[in-house]
């Protein structure tokens, strides 16, 4: 397992971490890690996905950050690098969000991006 910071420029904020813990040891989704996978698609081209799962591919890298854990898949990588991410309440809710400097241009509700 890396460090998110050693070998890759992304970073977590301490809200993240600390959702990121917060729901991996919740009792239905022990050993969990936050998946965030970048896919065709969106009002931009490109979106996020969020998701806790316990799959590993042939092509994930799992990083961890103070104890949270992040799984993501080479292809991703190179779209997320030099991102941070972030966990937002807000009237809108709560969710993961992604401040991507490789966006080009991103929708109102930031889950959809171009480069």
């Amino acid at each position: 397992m890396s460090s998110l910071k050693e070998n890759l420029n992304i970073s977590l904020t301490v809200n993240a971490v600390n959702r990121i813990r917060s729901v991996a040891f919740e009792k239905e989704i022990k050993g969990e890690r936050l998946r965030i996978k970048v896919l065709g698609g969106g009002c931009q081209g490109f979106q996020y996905l969020f998701d806790f799962d316990k799959t590993i591919e042939k092509n994930d890298k799992i990083f961890q950050e103070n104890g949270a854990e992040v799984v993501i898949d080479e292809p991703s990588l190179k779209l997320l690098n030099g991102s941070s991410v972030d966990f937002v309440e807000d009237l809108n809710g709560s969710y993961f969000k992604i401040v991507n400097p490789n966006a080009s241009s991103s929708c109102g509700c930031g889950n959809s991006f171009s480069v």
